[in-house]
């Protein structure tokens, strides 16, 4: 995907507005006798219309760490918090957003089209002179960028429209598709999905010059995110014991703070990234979680001091837990010697629990960086989350626990020097899908699994509540924007409550 990015920004800035904001509408204006007319320019569309949604490019991208479904998600929930509070953070953490809240509503705003832009391209280079078998790839990864997009959308904010080729290729009859329904919405993402899982032109796992890329084993892990959304156990069984075969390749890596480094980039965990490098492609996550005064090798990194992992959920880690050595800090030395935060903090005023909480490392250092941005590989998707999704499933599933289920959720354990959990250290099913809710948060905290996983164990609106919020059931979604409802003219309906 490096290729292919770079590809695009020296051979079409006559086409893009320029290589580091490749937005796909520019894409919907060209004359299409002209182009695509070969497959460089159909791989070039592929790219503009279908990955550039799947991003992480500063503030681009539905994975940016500024405002992407990652970073939204996480700050309605107990993992996360930011220093600077305001109009754009404190609603998403007090369960106060509404319709027309730039930063809840931004995700749909920016995407949401890119569902019609990504059927267009399917349109466009069908005739496009190719091998079979390329064009089938690019139809299998249409497909598969639809489903998640779609599956991604679904999860924030309920159905969306599903326009038809015939009202995309019609726009001057100012037609307006109305939301789907729950069911043809569900129906779409699984149909995608599994369309471009059936398709032999798309690989299992794709090879390390084409890291970046869509593959089976990220169709199946979102097919299986969906599958737990929905409550479909059994399918969700399947597809964890999937993606655990040989043929994948996947496995944890031996140390946690090993899994995000630029060394290890591309490494067995992960199942999906959003491929980063300096002049293409750069992530801000450092530049939005460190202190101005966190001790770093190299002092040009940017540190703004803004997002936190909140004391009450930080002291929920066991201890001696692996996970808070280099990743999660709640207490370091600065340049002056002068100790910062105190790990014990667990009580503090309700106005100043947004400004507290350890700092969320997380991610090695970028030793180029010079200011803005690192180009260590955006993790989106990691084994480990399907390891222990799977280990859910399978008690869901059967009702009951299992030894199977307990040893994969050991295999999390025991990777962070915890002592291994025994079938009889769980009185009941409740005991252990409680417990493993808790140790998916002590895994993939600022993931973007936080918010889903609390709303599937029925908790996301407690947990709100019991840190002193006053939320309701309308959280469990957001609303769509104030201005797509203006604009609908009464076909297109807000979410209740909003």
């Amino acid at each position: 995907m490096r290729n292919i990015y770079m590809y695009i920004c020296a051979g079409l800035l006559g086409v893009a507005t320029s290589c580091t904001d490749l937005e796909p509408e520019d894409y919907s204006q060209i004359n299409t006798t002209l182009f695509p007319q070969t497959e460089k320019d159909a791989l070039a569309l592929m790219t503009a219309n279908v990955y550039a949604t799947f991003r992480n490019n500063s503030y681009g991208g539905i994975f940016n760490n500024a405002a992407g479904v990652q970073t939204i998600g996480e700050m309605t929930t107990d993992v996360a918090a930011c220093c600077w509070g305001g109009v754009a953070w404190i609603p998403l953490q007090q369960h106060n957003w509404d319709p027309n809240h730039s930063y809840s509503t931004m995700n749909y705003t920016n995407f949401a089209k890119d569902l019609g832009k990504m059927l267009l391209t399917q349109d466009r280079i069908k005739n496009v002179p190719m091998s079979d078998d390329t064009k089938a790839r690019f139809e299998a990864e249409i497909h598969l960028g639809r489903g998640w997009l779609g599956y991604l959308l679904y999860d924030f904010y309920g159905p969306v429209p599903l326009a038809t080729l015939e009202e995309l290729n019609s726009p001057l009859n100012d037609v307006v598709v109305p939301r789907a329904s729950e069911e043809e919405m569900k129906t779409f993402i699984e149909t995608e999905l599994k369309t471009a899982i059936e398709s032999t032109a798309l690989p299992k796992k794709v090879s390390k010059d084409e890291f970046g890329r869509f593959d089976k084993g990220l169709a199946y892990t979102v097919l299986m995110k969906f599958y737990m959304a929905t409550e479909q156990w059994s399918k969700a069984e399947e597809c964890g014991r999937e993606l655990m075969k040989p043929d994948y390749g996947y496995g944890l890596m031996d140390k946690y703070a090993d899994i995000f480094t630029l060394e290890n980039e591309g490494n067995k965990e992960i199942v999906f990234a959003c491929v980063e490098q300096r002049g293409i492609s750069l992530q801000l996550w450092h530049d939005h979680a460190l202190p101005s005064n966190f001790p770093v090798q190299n002092k040009s990194i940017q540190r703004w001091d803004g997002y936190k992992v909140p004391w009450a959920f930080y002291n929920t880690f066991e201890k001696g837990d692996d996970r808070l050595t280099t990743a999660l800090v709640g207490k370091y030395t600065d340049a002056d010697g002068n100790v910062i935060f105190n790990e014990a903090i667990d009580k503090v005023n309700h106005t100043e629990i947004y400004r507290q909480g350890a700092v969320p490392v997380k991610y090695g250092e970028d030793p180029n960086s010079t200011g803005d941005g690192s180009q260590i590989d955006w993790i989106v998707y990691r084994y480990a989350d399907v390891v222990t999704l799977l280990s859910e499933a399978i008690v869901r599933n059967g009702n009951a626990v299992t030894q199977e289920a307990v040893d994969l959720l050991n295999m999390i354990r025991e990777r962070a020097k915890l002592p291994a959990r025994k079938v009889s250290d769980y009185a009941n099913v409740q005991a252990f899908l409680d417990d493993v809710l808790l140790e998916r948060g002590h895994e993939l905290w600022w993931e973007g699994n936080r918010r889903s996983d609390l709303i599937r164990h029925g908790k996301f609106i407690q947990s709100a509540i019991d840190r002193g919020e006053n939320s309701t059931d309308i959280r469990t979604r957001f609303a769509i924007p104030q201005a797509v409802i203006n604009e609908g003219k009464g076909k297109i309906i807000q979410n209740p409550g909003y």
